[in-house]
């Protein structure tokens, strides 16, 4: 039996954008139908506000926005509402950790973006951190920095894609931070239907009173959802929302 979905948390890469990273027209559609019906559909992503905000203006605002994994949440006027940083002793153990193997590293601060291509430039302190990142083609070295970094109970690990790592400060989530929305628009996660592909979405899979994964999922995304939509070059994400949206 469908529940009665009030809320509707949508990841972008991998499941609302396509291989291109645009929004398909019936994905848009679809939100849009979501909305006319009082629901709040909201971007809960790994993304930073800067590299989603675009996507963000052209569905048009929501309530809230859900970035860097729930590092940072945002209002629909973008006023930021909630932070919870990196401190720079962990970042400085995580650049240990990419020296030491010699890794491609990633990353988002409230000063900007930085990566391997485009280095951070002044000493880690100096820095807001919100999110660490690892891309690691290797899986013998991916998975001997995994198991390092999940001995470090002061870490959430999760990634975005097969081959990367993404780091948050422990208890930081899509899931945690998805709580705080529902309080914030007096609602229970059993009114959510969260949607994702990968390992940063799964706690909020199963928390969400309906989880679904993509059809291009990772396997243990697929088989902790309640349902599997199509992928996203399918437009997996309106067939999802037009499942729930049949049900009212």
């Amino acid at each position: 039996m469908m529940k009665d979905v009030r809320l509707i948390a949508l990841d972008m890469d991998g499941t609302l954008v396509n291989h291109d990273g645009e929004v398909s027209v019936e994905n848009e559609k679809a939100i849009q139908r979501a909305r006319e019906q009082g629901i709040h559909v909201i971007l809960s992503t790994g993304r930073s506000l800067f590299t989603c905000r675009d996507i963000s203006d052209a569905l048009g605002r929501s309530s809230y926005i859900i970035t860097v994994n729930g590092g940072e949440i945002y209002d629909h006027e973008y006023n930021l509402v909630d932070s919870t940083p990196l401190n720079h002793e962990i970042v400085k153990a995580l650049w240990k950790l990419k020296i030491e193997h010699d890794i491609n590293f990633w990353t988002s601060t409230t000063q900007g973006l930085f990566n391997s291509q485009r280095p951070f430039n002044k000493e880690i302190d100096t820095y807001n951190w919100l999110k660490f990142g690892f891309e690691i083609q290797d899986d013998e070295v991916r998975q001997v920095v995994m198991d390092e970094l999940l001995s470090n109970t002061a870490l959430e690990i999760t990634n975005s894609s097969p081959t990367n790592i993404e780091i948050n400060p422990a208890g930081v989530n899509k899931a945690a931070a998805l709580l705080k929305v529902c309080k914030w628009l007096n609602l229970s996660m059993d009114h959510v239907m969260a949607v994702g592909d990968s390992l940063n979405d799964l706690a909020m899979i199963r928390e969400a009173g309906i989880g679904v994964a993509m059809g291009n999922a990772q396997e243990v995304v697929r088989e902790e959802a309640d349902w599997v939509t199509e992928n996203n070059t399918n437009h997996g994400v309106a067939k999802a929302i037009d499942q729930v949206l049949s049900c009212k």
